[in-house]
């Protein structure tokens, strides 16, 4: 079975980002992330190099605790060496850091969160949603991320059955799609609003959301009912379902006289719009 492709998450440690992502159902976590929090190293590589000439047992485990894993970076997605949170408290071991001891109880409360949303997947749609409300989205703007998130993973799940291989993969795939909708591929749509990391959909309007589904929800239907195999036809599916949404978008747009396609980041605008009714 080809491996699908894997999301990017950030957790925060005392203010500190830990980039982690689910493999083998559990989290795995970037090494380097780690061990530049409890050593405040400028060169955390250069540190696991000299950790593990000074432990000879975790030199001859490393191949069973580190294992390479696609990873987001400000370069594109890049193999970076992770380790679930067994691996990390054996690293830790040979990290003298006062960090240490609140460290494992952090690491063990969001392996025990992962668990707990193995066993009742609501949790991490609950999860999720007091994520987004924490961050000032309004309630009805929420409903229609979290039904996006839901169609995107039915639409990853085909693509993933059916020929798409890798992220660059879905990376073709995805700004099919989006170029047909909104005129813009998603690096293009995040200039356009002034994004660099940020998640491009978290920071889109009510339309730009609809349309989005509009988009996805077309292709996967259009991928299913022509039961299409192999990267050429999934594009040629991509661009259809795009089309279908991106006709939509302009016959609104003429109606209106304005376009859907904004520059505004949304919870500036809400900020914006909140600034002025007080």
């Amino acid at each position: 079975m080809k491996n699908k492709m894997t999301e990017t998450h950030i957790s925060l440690f005392r203010g500190k980002k830990v980039r982690k992502t689910i493999h083998k159902s559990e989290w795995w976590f970037v090494i380097a992330d780690v061990v530049e929090i409890l050593t405040d190293s400028v060169d955390p590589q250069g540190y696991i190099k000299d950790m593990r000439r000074r432990d000879e047992q975790l030199a001859e485990g490393w191949g069973q605790i580190a294992t390479p894993l696609s990873i987001k970076t400000e370069g594109g997605a890049q193999k970076l060496n992770c380790a679930n949170t067994e691996g990390l408290f054996r690293i830790i071991q040979s990290i003298p850091s006062p960090k240490a001891e609140p460290f494992k109880r952090w690491l063990a409360k969001v392996g025990y969160e992962r668990i707990q949303e193995i066993e009742d997947p609501e949790l991490a749609t609950k999860r999720t949603r007091a994520l987004y409300k924490a961050k000032g989205y309004p309630d009805d703007w929420i409903e229609k991320r979290m039904r996006g998130i839901a169609i995107r993973e039915e639409l990853t799940d085909e693509w993933q059955n059916r020929g798409a291989e890798n992220e660059r993969d879905y990376a073709i795939l995805t700004a099919e799609i989006s170029e047909a909708t909104f005129g813009l591929k998603p690096d293009e749509y995040k200039k356009l609003k002034g994004l660099k990391r940020e998640n491009l959909r978290d920071h889109m309007n009510d339309f730009e959301l609809i349309f989005s589904m509009l988009g996805e929800r077309a292709t996967t239907e259009i991928t299913c009912t022509e039961n299409s195999k192999g990267m050429p036809k999934l594009k040629d599916d991509a661009k259809a379902g795009g089309d279908i949404a991106g006709g939509a978008r302009k016959k609104l747009e003429k109606r209106l006289g304005k376009s859907v396609v904004s520059k505004e980041n949304y919870l500036s605008k809400q900020d914006k719009t909140k600034q002025i009714n007080e």
